[in-house]
């Protein structure tokens, strides 16, 4: 089974929130923008598993304090290590502390937004994660990297990834936040060379998607 099905070019989110006010303004947003539409709402975690796991949404929008299970624990189950099929899993939440981040992006989420983010921050990070992209408010990169300076090991050479200087060029604008748009217009390449690099150093660094990749710079202190 293929993660996503998209029909033609329409992005099919689900959204899980345990507010119906939240889900209502969320819906309302996100139908109106061409190219995305709600296939399904879910106001609790076990429901929101199962609903994804029948729809196969491209993006699943995840609140995390939800009650049977939490959108942590439900992210883990989409998308998290082991899963075969993962889906692409954006935690949007009042909270910001450094636990929820950590646990939300080392579970398979491919994004962590704040729910006062804006409309035009939601609808990208949604665009985002359904082009494979990742999507992280610029406050929860400060959280990250407060977390991975604080917890990382002992510094570590750069080379032991095994990572040339183009490729740790790339995971410095990566674990900026950047899209791959972004870094190719930073870095004066192309979008596929973006893509070829960032492949190879998900391959050198066991990394599943890009804000592991994140995750490795900040802990490996390359952002220092």
């Amino acid at each position: 089974m293929t993660t996503g099905t998209t029909t033609g070019t329409t992005i099919r989110v689900l959204l899980a929130d345990d507010q119906q006010m939240v889900r209502t303004g969320f819906r309302y947003m996100l139908d109106a923008e061409d190219g995305i539409t709600v296939v399904g709402e879910a106001g609790d975690g076990l429901t929101a598993v199962r609903l994804a796991e029948e729809l196969r949404p491209d993006v699943v929008l995840m609140d995390i304090r939800m009650p049977g299970i939490d959108g942590l624990e439900a992210t883990r189950r989409l998308a998290g290590p082991g899963v075969a099929d993962p889906l692409r899993v954006v935690v949007v939440t009042t909270f910001d502390l450094d636990e929820y981040v950590h646990a939300a992006l080392t579970g398979g989420a491919v994004g962590f937004l704040l729910k006062d983010a804006g409309p035009a921050l939601l609808i990208e990070a949604v665009r985002a994660a359904a082009r494979g992209d990742a999507m992280v408010s610029p406050q929860i990169t400060v959280r990250l990297l407060q977390h991975f300076s604080t917890a990382r090991a002992p510094r570590r050479d750069h080379t032991e990834g095994g990572l040339t200087a183009r490729e740790l060029d790339i995971v410095r604008t990566v674990a900026r936040g950047l899209t791959n748009t972004e870094v190719a217009a930073e870095l004066h390449v192309t979008v596929s060379t973006v893509k070829t690099h960032l492949a190879r150093v998900q391959e050198k660094l066991g990394a599943r998607n890009r804000v592991e990749v994140a995750a490795w710079a900040y802990r490996s202190g390359l952002m220092d």
